[in-house]
């Protein structure tokens, strides 16, 4: 997770530095929603043509153990993704659809659904992923260099990993039809859920040509 931290974080100063290369208009966010839960959510957002853009954000979950009706469990992942946007007006101004991609690293309980309540697994993944989906947004610029950004994206989730049980003990053994040659192996898993949800507060830091 440390390895994967440090390389998403040049990603984005590299990005960075290449719009402003390129003398492209560019913000950078930070999502407020996100950080009221202690997960930083940084994003570099620059201007491709009037009505397109390109986004590169990291979302980082620190924590290695948080309390689901009192019982401790993992929340740690680090998510890097690259996402297109197309406005219906102007570029950073209204409405948008925007087609994303990305890959994550984990060690947390999954989220679900039990008795009408949303509660954690009693349980813990690690492993990585990849992902690809679709995002729809508004953005409002104010005060000139601020800008507000709301959105939901939904991806399709292709993940690779170990299962334990909270005190650390091996608790998966998928079955194969020929028995794997050892009690913890890779197991895969694919499915459709909300990969980004946010309220995302930016500054312009460069202005750019038209």
């Amino acid at each position: 997770m440390k390895r994967f931290g440090t390389l998403v974080c040049w990603a984005v100063v590299g990005l960075s530095a290449c719009g402003t290369a390129v003398r492209a208009q560019t913000y950078v966010k930070l999502n407020a929603l996100y950080a009221l839960a202690g997960i930083v959510n940084p994003a570099v957002e620059f201007r491709l043509s009037p009505r397109s853009t390109f986004q590169s954000e990291i979302v980082y979950s620190p924590w290695q153990s948080i309390r689901d009706h009192g019982v401790s469990k993992p929340m740690h992942f680090g998510i890097l993704m690259n996402e297109y946007r197309r406005y219906f007006k102007e570029h950073n101004r209204g409405w948008y659809l925007g087609a994303n991609m990305g890959m994550m690293a984990f060690k947390m309980s999954k989220p679900e659904i039990r008795g009408g309540r949303l509660r954690l697994e009693d349980r813990y993944s690690k492993g990585y992923g990849l992902m690809i989906g679709l995002c729809g947004g508004y953005e409002h610029i104010f005060r000139e260099r601020w800008i507000l950004d709301v959105y939901l994206g939904w991806a399709y989730m292709a993940s690779w990993y170990n299962g334990y049980a909270l005190d650390g003990t091996i608790d998966m053994h998928p079955h194969r039809p020929v028995p794997p040659a050892t009690p913890d192996p890779f197991n895969g898993s694919a499915e459709w859920y909300p990969n980004k949800v946010g309220l995302s507060i930016g500054l312009l830091i460069f202005k750019g040509k038209n």
